[in-house]
């Protein structure tokens, strides 16, 4: 698994900790500056605001199987829709790789992003029900999900500072997969990967709740 990485927040000069070495922004537990890092150098963004709390088990430093590899947890995006909100976890692969968790309302699907050169279609045109295929496999358009950013914590593999509403597009295949076109981004990303079931994770440091 990635080792930890000290540095010192710019603001308040609180020591930060990295879980992992490619990570290109962080908030700092203490202060709550969003910081962005340049090769050994930290710079504030800015400062989170009140982030919501989650009710999920998962947290920061979670650790998991996927794919048959370890993962640990190491940072989190909270979106918020018309009927709730949902987290996207910040996973480290044993392998170094970056996968994606999301957390919604007891649903759990695992994601990593796919190949730079696989051809995403421009959100706006999308429509439910339409068809796309990646690796010759065809992926149906289920569900299109206008959201807005609510914040982060922890390590994150961009910089996520200031977006605004975007939108998301899950399509699914005959076999379970799933695919999620990320229009935070421009151009927009694909990420592939599966519905899985929390058990299956074999979750370790899970968040302690009262009464467990």
């Amino acid at each position: 698994m990635p080792q930890p990485h000290g540095v010192v927040c710019p603001n308040c000069g609180a020591p930060v900790r990295f879980l992992w070495a490619q990570a290109v922004q962080t908030t700092c537990a203490y202060c709550r500056s969003v910081l962005v890092r340049r090769d050994l150098d930290l710079t504030k963004l800015g400062t989170q605001a009140d982030f919501p709390a989650t009710g999920s088990p998962i947290q920061i430093g979670t650790e998991g199987m996927w794919l048959d590899q370890r993962f640990v947890v190491v940072g989190r995006i909270a979106y918020g829709w018309a009927r709730g909100k949902w987290n996207e976890w910040h996973c480290v692969l044993g392998d170094g790789a970056s996968a994606w968790l999301s957390d919604a309302q007891l649903e759990y699907a695992m994601t990593i992003a796919a190949p730079s050169d696989f051809e995403v279609p421009a959100v706006m045109k999308v429509r439910v029900g339409e068809t796309y295929f990646w690796n010759d496999t065809p992926y149906e358009v289920a569900t299109i999900t206008e959201a807005r950013y609510l914040g982060t914590e922890g390590e994150l593999p961009f910089t996520t500072w200031e977006k605004s509403s975007c939108l998301f597009i899950d399509l699914l295949n005959a076999q379970h997969g799933l695919a999620t076109i990320d229009g935070s981004e421009a151009p927009p990303m694909l990420f592939l990967g599966e519905y899985v079931n929390f058990d299956d994770l074999r979750f370790q440091n899970l968040r302690e709740f009262e009464g467990w």
